[in-house]
């Protein structure tokens, strides 16, 4: 979707239900309205096999390492995704003695460095920038054999004006073929978030996985809201679930969104890795917003915590 309709959607409502962002309270008393209440009756038997991260897009953009260790820390999220550009400074151009000090102080935490959040996309139609594209990728795989990590994220972003859709997926699918070589040497994986306008849709995301045909090549859910029809995921989760190695999510007290309905979907495949919490704003409380945030996620994994 385009970028300003999904900063909307991300921003509308855990943001805003919890009542502790710098955007200002929510009606109805904030974190006290939500569903967690009927959780005791609705709590599955057995907990999740996967496990609850952080984006640092965006709540997190101002932090530094050690404060996004210890706030996943205090609040029981696992593990972490660094998106390029923010604070932390994790990017391809540290030193080989700074990869090794991040990779010590995530491994002597309680929190994962899971991966790696690039902007990485190969939808143009000038080859030269999509060479370009794909050697940053093979950078960033780089950083992530030496951190430790599971995942490099990159994106489409969008299909160019003038070119024909079915040359674009096509051309994102070969270029990404081209990244899992690259990612395959280096231990780690590509996953493609499912992203952009257009590209976002599970037939065209499908399509670009099923051209690019490589085991280190996986796809990276992004719960978009055009995913949603007739107030279900399946149809979309049906395509793309072969090659899903990751989860973003985002706005858990959307109704529009069926998080119960993914959740279960998640299970049936047995997906035991990271749903990244993926939000909007930076909060003025954000150890108390990722409290709020880890309960409303326990109830639809159905854990139920209170």
């Amino acid at each position: 979707m385009p970028g300003t309709k999904r900063r909307e959607f991300l921003k509308s409502g855990i943001v805003s239900a919890a009542g502790i962002t710098c955007l200002g309270p929510a009606k109805g008393g904030g974190a006290a309205a939500n569903p967690v209440v009927r959780t005791t009756a609705e709590a599955a038997a057995t907990p999740p096999p996967f496990h609850l991260g952080l984006v640092t897009y965006n709540l997190a953009v101002n932090w530094d390492i050690e404060t996004i260790i210890n706030n996943c820390e205090k609040t029981g999220f696992e593990g972490a995704e660094l998106r390029t550009t923010h604070k932390h400074g994790v990017e391809p151009s540290i030193s080989k003695q700074k990869r090794e000090e991040v990779k010590k102080r995530f491994s002597d935490s309680g929190v994962r460095l899971v991966s790696l959040g690039t902007t990485c996309e190969y939808q143009s139609p000038d080859a030269a920038t999509v060479e370009k594209n794909i050697e940053e990728t093979r950078r960033w795989c780089e950083l992530a054999q030496d951190l430790g990590c599971l995942g490099v994220k990159v994106r489409p972003n969008g299909f160019p004006h003038g070119v024909p859709h079915e040359q674009t997926l096509e051309q994102i699918g070969r270029a990404l073929a081209k990244c899992g070589d690259v990612a395959r040497d280096h231990g780690v994986e590509i996953w493609m978030e499912v992203h952009g306008e257009g590209t976002q849709l599970p037939p065209n995301a499908h399509q670009i996985l099923a051209v690019s045909n490589h085991p280190s090549v996986g796809a990276c859910w992004n719960s978009n809201p055009p995913d949603v029809e007739n107030g279900s995921v399946q149809k979309g989760f049906e395509l793309l679930k072969p090659w899903i190695r990751s989860c973003h999510i985002n706005n858990l007290d959307d109704k529009a969104y069926p998080w119960h309905e993914l959740f279960t979907l998640l299970r049936s495949i047995n997906f035991d890795r990271y749903t990244f919490a993926e939000v909007a704003e930076p909060s003025c409380e954000p150890l108390r917003f990722m409290s709020y945030y880890h309960a409303v996620w326990d109830y639809h994994a159905g854990l139920g915590r209170p």
